[in-house]
């Protein structure tokens, strides 16, 4: 298989391992298990609102239901496994929306007044998400 950029299958399989199964997959696991752990260690915040409590709840219980595939997808593509590039397209496309998702939830909770991120952790988990679920995609597209 000709790549984009030489290793871009490890760089992207790396990218998945960390953001896609690390954050999302071990942190979401933490904060189902146990919400006030997850509080005390930052995983979520201390002081969420419990209208935003229900729904980060329900998110993060998605993103456990769903993410472990994010694991297996990031080793597939790090071994250069043709499953690992046909199981990318997952974690590919949940980031991006997971990007696109967290620009405008944060955004909606600033305009409610709840400014719970600074700008740096806004923009930083915007790009690593966007980036790792593009980079994915270019990936698993350039297998197929």
């Amino acid at each position: 298989m000709d790549q984009v950029v030489p290793y871009a299958n490890v760089v992207a399989g790396v990218l998945v391992l960390v953001v896609g199964f690390l954050f999302h997959w071990i942190g979401q696991l933490i904060s189902v298990l146990n919400w006030d752990l997850a509080a005390r260690i930052g995983l979520q915040e201390a002081t969420l609102l419990p209208e935003y409590r229900v729904s980060d709840t329900a998110n993060a219980k998605a993103d456990v239901a769903l993410g472990w595939v994010y694991g297996l997808a990031g080793l597939g593509m790090v071994l250069g496994a043709p499953w690992g590039y046909k199981l990318a397209w997952i974690p590919g496309v949940v980031l991006v929306y997971h990007g696109i998702s967290y620009w405008f939830w944060t955004g909606n909770r600033r305009q409610a007044g709840h400014k719970l991120v600074g700008d740096s952790m806004r923009i930083g988990w915007t790009v690593a998400n966007l980036a790792a679920g593009a980079l994915a995609i270019l990936v698993a597209w350039n297998a197929c």
